[in-house]
């Protein structure tokens, strides 16, 4: 199943807005990726940035059930839109 350019910009955006939200989780991904605040705002409309926040969010299972439960989204959707972004085609080693 693939989703679109668009539908993946948009997903990404929540997972931002959520972890925007998150006082436990924002410090590790700033702290992660090495955005700022400002950056946040900045870069937000930015395809290859929200590639980067999806990126973060499907490092850990739990961050991506409990985000997906906040939206009433399937478990694999930050996943399929992350690989609909620049940057995150499947890679197959074999």
């Amino acid at each position: 199943m693939r989703i679109s350019a668009d539908s993946a910009e948009t997903l990404a955006l929540q997972a931002l807005a959520w972890l925007a939200g998150n006082d436990e989780l924002l410090p590790v991904f700033l702290g992660a990726t090495g955005a700022s605040e400002a950056d946040l705002r900045a870069r937000a409309a930015e395809p290859e940035f929200l590639g980067s926040v999806l990126d973060f969010l499907t490092m850990d299972d739990n961050w991506v059930m409990q985000f997906c439960d906040s939206h009433g989204l399937d478990y694999e959707m930050p996943l399929l839109a992350r690989m609909s972004l620049p940057g995150g085609a499947q890679v197959n080693w074999t």
